[in-house]
């Protein structure tokens, strides 16, 4: 069903709103840092050694609004592997590279239902990649990267997720390398994709690019102006400079809001009504169009790879903010008497 051609043509009206003053906004932050910082369930990922190693009481909490301001408290600064948050914003690079028909046809928007690095979402569906922000589908999408050799691609993919940053990121070489030691089911999955003809380059090497994509450095505050520069219409409210185009914030706010938090998506959406992505590192960036977004870090994890406290966190901010895409309110019209 090609949805885009019923409305081919038709200008996009935007209705978004705005957060409150700086002094609302910035107790908020404050408060939903106080609120959260207590709760200690969860547990540090591990299957990335290294990964094993966090202070797991390090919490940060940021909002960045789309005008540039930024709120910021508690561990906001301390750098952590981006990991499946880059998922999000190479995907956003990639449509920006080949548009919104060619990228939807090579990797898909739905939920897979399953693991974020499941091998049987690859085979009940061809070789098809169900959507960008798994495993398979972020392989297949990090493949299509402009750039002559896998060393162009990398670099692309680092100086772009840059711009969305507003400063200069970096590779963790110690996350690198522990990645690069453990990463054999993605190793595999790229290969399957490779047998159907989703990836047409050197599979091994989409891997290595792909590790070090989840291996750049950044922190809660990176977070939310990445996640502000989508809600912006693509332009980085800090520095000013457009990084992809409004289409695209689009394109990937509806993807991140149907699969960005792996097998609880529905129930974030549900919950919280806000595109996000989640990193296995603790990150988690959620924005709200036309608004701005939030940034936080905090280690814990629940048994989906989301982080508990980043979690109730955004809860916090979305229902204080009034961020919630769906929430809505009674509109009562104005009376006017009647003329004489």
């Amino acid at each position: 069903m090609d949805l885009a051609t019923d409305v081919d043509g038709v200008e996009q009206e935007v209705a978004t709103g705005a957060l409150p003053g700086w002094d609302q906004v910035e107790r908020l932050v404050h408060a939903a840092h106080e609120r959260c910082r207590a709760h200690d369930g969860g547990q540090v990922a591990d299957y990335i050694p290294v990964l094993a190693e966090v202070d797991p009481g390090l919490f940060g909490v940021v909002v960045a609004d789309s005008g540039g301001e930024v709120h910021a408290v508690g561990d906001a600064d301390v750098e952590f592997s981006v990991q499946s948050i880059s998922k999000a914003f190479v995907y956003a690079l990639v449509c920006e590279a080949y548009g919104h028909q060619e990228v939807l046809e090579r990797v898909g928007v739905n939920n897979t239902g399953l693991a974020f690095n499941s091998v049987m979402a690859v085979e009940l569906n061809d070789g098809h990649p169900r959507n960008p922000m798994v495993n398979a589908g972020a392989l297949a999408t990090t493949a299509l990267m402009p750039g002559a050799t896998p060393a162009e691609q990398w670099e692309n993919v680092r100086t772009g997720l840059s711009r969305f940053a507003g400063r200069q990121l970096e590779l963790d070489g110690v996350v690198y390398r522990s990645e690069a030691e453990t990463n054999m089911r993605n190793k595999a999955i790229a290969r399957l994709l490779e047998s159907y003809g989703r990836i047409r380059t050197d599979p091994l090497e989409v891997v290595d690019v792909y590790t070090r994509q989840c291996a750049l450095r950044v922190s809660a505050r990176d977070l939310a102006v990445m996640g502000a520069t989508l809600a912006d219409g693509g332009v980085n409210p800090v520095t000013g400079e457009r990084v992809v185009s409004a289409q695209v914030c689009r394109d990937t706010l509806a993807v991140l809001a149907s699969t960005g938090m792996y097998e609880s998506s529905g129930e974030w959406l549900f919950e919280i009504g806000l595109p996000a992505k989640s990193g296995v590192s603790g990150g988690i960036v959620a924005v709200a169009p036309g608004k701005g977004a939030i940034g936080t870090f905090s280690p814990l994890l629940d048994p989906a790879g989301n982080s508990v406290r980043g979690q109730r966190a955004t809860a916090y901010l979305s229902r204080a903010l009034g961020l919630n895409l769906f929430a809505s309110s009674v509109h009562v019209p104005e009376r006017t008497e009647p003329s004489a």
